[in-house]
């Protein structure tokens, strides 16, 4: 004997097929077309995703199944219009906070990037990597505060595979921050704990500034100040080292993020050889390279630069005016005055 249909099971049916707006379905995609994708509900008909709906990178087939959420439940063309991405979204939220609780390390992929740092996508949610959270590897170093190169060096991250771990996740203010410092944090710290002052290091450097380098040393940030570069005096930093040049240097001082490193430590210095040279009352030649009011300095080699004080100047007196005694570029001969070993002073004259 069949069983009886009764009305309430009719009804039970029919809801079966109401939708509303924001309840999760599953489905099996039936065509994927150029700005849309046409997905199989079952008992509750067909519904259309959006190219937009979609998600960052998510691929679609015919015969994948999907989970989608409801945004419209029917149309004027009488299809439900669905969201993969919030979907996706709401899942992800519940993962997400998991992993921010648990301090897990995750993998990402940054899609876009404005000038404050990184945009990217988790589980379907979007987060948000700031320039201050990026590692000595990624961050970008310019030799000024000019927002346009800053943002150009991070256009160069998007794509790149980066370990972060989670700094904030609040699902109620949307509101999902990464960090890429805090996942090497351990790798650093143990680093840093085989590192001491007065070992010599390899590193590339990624910044050349008006004060000096920033070099990564197996992903601990170094900075050599231009003052130990080289033994020579050194005017711009980016004529004598280049972005991507692989440099050795000497650990001079270590701090909890960084490493103050020298190039010029790690051969004799010069000025000290020279010097050996020029004992108290010898004639030397010298270039004039700058005048000031209390006298000139010339360089007697490319490593030994001396003052002539204005007293010393012949036939001069405290009065005398420097600019008027000296041009810039010219050669001199001058007689060795005093020579301060500790202080790396020279003092030359003109009587």
């Amino acid at each position: 004997m069949s069983k009886k249909i009764t009305m309430d099971d009719l009804l039970k049916d029919a809801d079966i097929a109401r939708l509303q707006n924001g309840d999760v379905v599953e489905g099996v995609v039936l065509s994927v077309h150029k700005h849309e994708v046409w997905v199989d509900i079952g008992a509750r008909g067909v519904g259309v995703v959006s190219r937009k709906e979609l998600g960052y990178g998510t691929t679609t087939k015919e015969g994948d199944t999907v989970t989608a959420s409801v945004i419209d439940p029917e149309t004027k063309q009488g299809h439900a219009l669905l969201s993969l991405r919030r979907a996706a979204k709401d899942k992800g939220w519940e993962d997400i906070v998991k992993m921010f609780e648990d301090g897990e390390t995750v993998t990402v992929k940054p899609y876009d990037a404005n000038r404050g740092g990184l945009l990217v996508e988790l589980d379907g949610v979007r987060g948000f990597l700031p320039v201050s959270q990026l590692s000595a590897d990624n961050y970008p170093r310019v030799s000024s505060a000019d927002k346009d190169e800053i943002l150009q060096k991070l256009h160069g991250v998007v794509g790149k595979e980066l370990r972060v771990r989670i700094l904030d996740a609040n699902k109620k203010e949307n509101k999902l921050i990464f960090s890429e410092k805090e996942a090497l944090k351990e790798d650093v710290a143990k680093r840093f704990a085989e590192l001491k002052e007065g070992d010599t290091v390899k590193g590339v450097v990624t910044g050349v500034i008006d004060f000096g380098a920033f070099v990564n040393v197996g992903g601990i940030e170094g900075l050599i100040h231009i003052s130990e570069i080289s033994w020579e005096r050194i005017e711009d930093p980016r004529n004598h080292i280049k972005v991507g040049e692989e440099v050795e240097a000497k650990i001079v001082a270590i701090d909890k993020e960084r490493l103050s490193l020298s190039i010029k430590q790690l051969s004799d210095d010069p000025w000290l050889q020279e010097v050996e040279k020029l004992p108290k009352g010898t004639t030397v030649k010298g270039s004039v390279t700058r005048i000031t009011p209390f006298g000139a300095f010339v360089q007697i080699s490319p490593s030994v630069e001396a003052l002539v004080h204005i007293s010393e100047m012949a036939e001069a007196d405290e009065q005398a005016d420097p600019e008027k005694v000296f041009k810039l570029g010219e050669t001199k001969e001058f007689t060795v005055l005093d020579v301060d070993k500790d202080g790396r002073k020279i003092a030359l004259s003109m009587k």
